[in-house]
Order: C-alpha cells, then structure tokens, then sequence
C-alpha cells in the first residue's frame, strides 16, 4: 500500500514542482514578488472559489452514478441464479473505491469477497461478475475516446503534433518478443497432459471456471436493454460530473460540451494508471487537457484538484468509511429479523 502511496504522491510532487516553477515565471513577468506568488496559495483559494451549488450537483452525479451501478451489477448476479440486496451491492463497491485509494483494483478483490462474506455468492463468480463490469465500462470508454476524437480531431491532433515526438524504440522488441511467445506456447502445448496433472492446475482450472461462469451471466441478464441503460447512465453522470465541475470553478466555466468531452476522457486515461486513484496521472492529464482551450496550466491545475479531492479522496473515503461501518451493522439486523 506505502509504495503504491508512494508513487502516486511521487508524481503529484513532481507534477506540482513543475507547475510551480511556470507559476513563479508568470508572477516575475507580472512584476508579482516571488514571496506574494504561492502556488498552493492560489490553489486553496480557487477551492474556495467555487461555486457549491454546482459541486452538490456533481456529488450527486457521483451517487445516482454508482446507485445505477449497484443495480447493474445485481442484475448480473440474478443472471446467475443469485440474489444481492441493493444495500450490500451499493456498499461494497464504496468500500472498492475506498480500498482502490491504498492499492490500486484490490477493490474489486474486495467488492468479490464481501459479496462472498455477506450474500453467500462464491468469490470466483463474483469476481466474473467484477470483469465484466469494468470490461462494459472500457467499451463505454473506448466510444467515448472516438467521440472525443471525432469532434474535437482538430483540437486533439494539433496539440499531440505539438508536443509529442513519434519517434520511439519499442518497435525492435516486437519480433523477438513475438518469437520468445511462440517459443513459450510450444513448450506448454507438448507438455500440456503433464501439467494438467498437476494439483496446482487443477485447483487453477477449477477456480478459472467459476470465474468464466461469471462472465458469462452476461449472456443471462434478464432486461439487456435495461443492463445497457445503466450502463449508458453511469457515464452519462460520469461526464456530467466533469461538466459541472468546469461550471463551477470561473476559468472553466465558458468551456462547452465538446471540450468537457476531452477533459473527461484524458482524465478517465489519467486514472487507468497504477497509481492511488490515478494521483499525479490524472492531474497530468486533465491539464494536458484544458490547456489546448487555452486554460493557463496554473488554472488547469487547480481544477484538477478540485475535481479529483472532491470525488476520489472525499468522496471515496467519506462513503467508504460509511460502508466499513454499516455493512456489518446492516448485516447483523438482517440476521437477527431471520431468526
């Protein structure tokens, strides 16, 4: 958890270095003394700043997003022949996000083992069911980066041309690492009788199929076209977060649907990496961002900021810690009303 830690605030540090020594650049063309020019000052007082109406709006996305979302994911277990409370649904995936906070995806472990703890559903079949939901949620996201690239193409490819070079090295390890594969999976074809002897592949095999049974109750989702609704929803509240969160802060709030588009989908890109929430990442990719509508960096910076304690840390651990608490409560009344 300290190393994972470690990074996120690692890249954060150096992220913040940079955009301070640009800030204190700024502030002595400004004529502005160097002891009047914070960068962490300005930030908290863009924080202040904003507009709260439009932030409850955007917590409120947050919710209705993952009440769709706990919903959806029961829908799946009915799928499979199981039945899931909404409140413990709802709960678990807080409690993934929170945990997603220390090491990044062991949520979505934990989200299949308290399914396992309190609903009785088999952690290898909950875990598919977890799959599925993110691989829905990537081609959500795939759609959403060729939308964003189909409006804003222009804006997107002017600013790569500008800033990032082609060239890369990566491609001369492609052949070797594509013979060293075919190597590999020759091996393991004329030696496949023997390690399927083995115990460790059988206890393997047996878990793989309980997780595929979980895929699989996809194909068994009783309303798909309520699942896709949901599935759409999700995203929907996803983006308007985003687009409420511009509103609400004065430099971004001019900024339209299409560049909302932009700054979402590289904030979401931000997120996908390894580090607590997508900490340092993400900020580096929503000011990438903004920054081609002509947002000063400085500013960029502090929204992302905004949007990312708001939600990924506030957010995450306020409802987080409220689902370690009730969750067992929860649990321990509904076991007594049984008795």
């Amino acid at each position: 958890m300290s190393l994972f830690l470690i990074v996120g605030v690692g890249i954060l540090y150096l992220l913040y270095r940079s955009q301070n020594a640009k800030f204190l650049e700024e502030c002595a063309l400004k004529g502005i003394p160097a002891a009047d020019c914070s960068l962490l000052r300005k930030i908290w007082q863009d924080f202040l700043s904003v507009n709260p109406y439009w932030l409850i709006a955007m917590l409120l996305a947050f919710l209705m997003s993952n009440v769709s979302r706990a919903l959806r994911w029961m829908m799946l277990f009915h799928g499979m022949g199981f039945h899931a409370r909404f409140s413990t649904a709802f709960l678990t995936i807080m409690l993934g996000y929170m945990a997603n906070l220390g090491v990044p995806r062991i949520g979505e472990v934990l989200r299949a083992a308290m399914m396992a703890r309190y609903e009785g559903i088999p952690v290898d079949k909950s875990i598919g069911t977890v799959v599925i939901d993110r691989v829905v949620d990537g081609v959500t996201l795939l759609i959403m980066i060729v939308l964003a690239f189909i409006f804003q193409f222009g804006v997107i490819y002017g600013y790569f041309s500008k800033n990032l070079s082609l060239q890369t090295t990566a491609g001369k390890w492609v052949i070797p690492g594509v013979i060293l594969a075919m190597l590999i999976g020759i091996s393991l074809w004329f030696l496949r009788h023997r390690i399927k002897k083995w115990s460790l592949i059988q206890r393997f095999r047996t878990t793989i199929l309980g997780f595929i049974s979980g895929i699989r109750s996809i194909r068994s989702v009783e309303k798909p076209w309520q699942f896709l609704g949901h599935s759409l929803f999700i995203w929907l509240m996803y983006f308007m977060m985003n687009y409420w969160c511009l509103k609400a802060f004065a430099p971004t709030a001019s900024l339209g649907v299409a560049a909302t588009l932009t700054v979402f989908v590289f904030g979401a890109l931000g997120i996908l990496f390894p580090s607590p929430g997508g900490m340092g990442t993400y900020h580096a990719m929503v000011i990438a961002g903004l920054v081609m509508y002509n947002i000063s960096s400085e500013d960029a910076f502090s929204f992302a900021n905004i949007l990312y304690f708001s939600v990924q840390v506030f957010c995450n651990l306020l409802f987080g810690t409220i689902a370690l608490i009730a969750l067992p409560l929860i649990h321990r009344k509904q076991q007594q009303q049984t008795l």
